[in-house]
């Protein structure tokens, strides 16, 4: 059976829970999530609506990923590095290419690249901010 292009909300939802599945399941970057999160479904359906406005500009997500990520490497004692973001964005770019293909498909690699880069680079100002580095 020939893969679909991400097409719409379900699709995306579909995405977004089988990389959450991957993720908190993955022994190096799985406790980011499983210790933080208290409430999965809301924080999917808050995922989904993130990539339903990057992929097709719906505008229903608030909030502001980079303080939150930021915030959350502190709470960790600043151990998210570059490192664990290629591990996310290996199960991000497996869990694209088992389930779609197609132009949709190859924005969501794309601009989950330049995402991992810009929180990074929010972590780092952080650190910066706080007088660690």
């Amino acid at each position: 059976m020939e893969k679909q292009d991400i097409a719409n909300r379900k699709d995306i939802s579909v995405l977004v829970h089988r990389f959450y599945e991957k993720v908190r399941a993955d022994a190096e970057i799985g406790h980011f999530f499983n210790e933080t999160i208290t409430d999965w479904p809301e924080h999917l359906e808050k995922l989904t609506d993130f990539w339903e406005m990057n992929l097709f500009f719906v505008q229903k997500y608030k909030g502001n990923p980079m303080q939150i990520h930021a915030e959350l490497d502190r709470d960790m004692d600043r151990t998210i590095d570059n490192y664990h973001f290629g591990i996310w964005l290996r199960h991000w770019f497996a869990t694209l290419d088992t389930h779609f293909s197609g132009p949709n498909t190859e924005k969501a690699k794309q601009r989950a690249r330049n995402i991992s880069v810009r929180m990074f680079i929010a972590i780092y100002e952080q650190r910066k901010r706080d007088g660690v580095l």
